[in-house]
């Protein structure tokens, strides 16, 4: 008999990402799914961020007792139940009715920090409100400070932990297989009109509830009547900022009384000056491979920012993990945690809130069952010697040398 993944739609029968992934893209409208799925240009970073991690190879120990084991792990002094946490993702609202919200609570019921999108169709307001939510806001630097300093005020009245500010959008990324959707921008091509009947269920979970999803953190940077997903998009691409530069992030830092993340960078020396203007950590990214195709993954970068940065900020990651074992590489090359994104949303376009939780769960077991496959117990025992590649187990050593 021929492998295929499983055809039907209880997310609770998915095996790993993978296989929710494929419940996620039966379930959503084509143009919802490749806004979720697609990268830049030729897509040749997307593909790198997964191909990394296969070059990465393990070296187990045998004969430990692995009998009790823990995933705990702490950011900024403050305990994790995981060393890794839902990152920010934009538009989720067109993947279920209130989607950042439901992803959310996923995360506060496992006990790891949630990453609130600047373009998130749920407030900060409604994700502070939930129960043993540990809230971090991403924010873009728009041309309009004014909205950012008011956004910024907000989080500080609502006493979240972090900002989280993306630097890597700037000049918004070429994405073609999404902009082949539309015949203008977020106008749908007759092909995807008709795609979109063809999903009911869709429909009368999103669209029929409220209408189309408004953004619910972007209301004063936009124009009357331009709050929603199809009418901002041309006002949000005129306010990003060419001109953003280290002055902005000195500016902030002045501002925001919290722990200051900046992500997007990818280069070392990035990191070095991030040290110098007061950042308390840095996430390595390449925006999921939507801006720059041809830029390095992550991963090739982190062990050389984690030894610079070693004992004086938080190094995190993002880009391409869909296992528990890539989380455990991560961690083997110096990664304080790592931020998921499409892998927590394709739980959760697959099965909401419960399938958001269902993504997490299958990371952590699969996580679980690394460490102890590995002889640890616990993710301070994650030692380069269990490297075997040789050039991977180099650039792990010279971290804790």
């Amino acid at each position: 008999m021929q492998r295929r993944l499983y055809q039907g739609r209880d997310f609770r029968r998915a095996q790993n990402i993978e296989e929710l992934r494929e419940m996620a893209r039966r379930r959503l409208p084509n143009f919802s799914f490749e806004y979720v799925e697609g990268g830049s240009d030729d897509e040749v970073t997307l593909k790198r961020n997964r191909a990394i991690f296969e070059s990465v190879t393990l070296q187990p120990r045998t004969l430990r007792d692995v009998g009790q084991r823990t995933l705990e792990r702490s950011f900024f002094n403050k305990p994790a139940q995981l060393p890794f946490m839902v990152g920010p993702t934009g538009f989720n609202g067109l993947l279920t009715q209130d989607g950042d919200l439901q992803l959310a609570r996923a995360a506060a019921n496992a006990g790891i920090p949630f990453v609130l999108s600047n373009a998130s169709t749920t407030s900060m307001e409604d994700i502070a409100s939930v129960d043993n939510i540990r809230a971090w806001m991403q924010i873009y630097l728009y041309r309009t400070r004014d909205h950012v300093a008011r956004l910024v005020e907000r989080a500080q009245r609502l006493n979240l932990e972090a900002i989280v500010v993306t630097t890597d959008s700037a000049i918004l990324g070429n994405r073609e297989w999404d902009k082949r959707n539309y015949v203008k921008p977020l106008l749908l091509d007759v092909r995807n009109h008709l795609d979109v009947l063809c999903h009911p269920r869709w429909i009368w979970d999103v669209l029929v509830p409220n209408g189309v999803p408004r953004f619910k953190n972007l209301g004063d940077l936009l124009p009357p009547g331009q709050d929603t997903v199809k009418g901002a998009a041309s006002a949000l691409a005129a306010e990003l900022d060419p001109s953003l530069n280290w002055d902005d992030i000195a500016w902030l830092r002045d501002m925001w009384r919290g722990k200051l993340i900046v992500k997007g960078m990818i280069h070392p020396d990035d990191a070095r000056l991030a040290m110098q203007y007061g950042v308390d950590g840095v996430v390595l990214s390449n925006h999921g491979g939507r801006q720059l195709d041809g830029a390095v993954s992550a991963m090739e970068t982190l062990p050389e920012v984690a030894r610079i940065c070693r004992g004086q900020m938080e190094v995190f990651l993002d880009g391409g993990f869909r296992r528990g074992s890539d989380i455990a590489k991560a961690l083997l090359l110096g990664a304080s945690g790592v931020l998921i994104g499409r892998a927590g949303i394709y739980g959760l376009a697959a099965g909401k809130g419960p399938g958001a939780a269902h993504a997490i769960d299958i990371l952590r077991n699969e996580l679980d069952r690394t460490l102890g496959l590995l002889g640890c117990c616990r993710l301070e025992e994650l030692t380069p010697d269990l490297i075997h590649a040789p050039h991977w187990r180099a650039l792990a050593e010279a971290i804790r040398n």
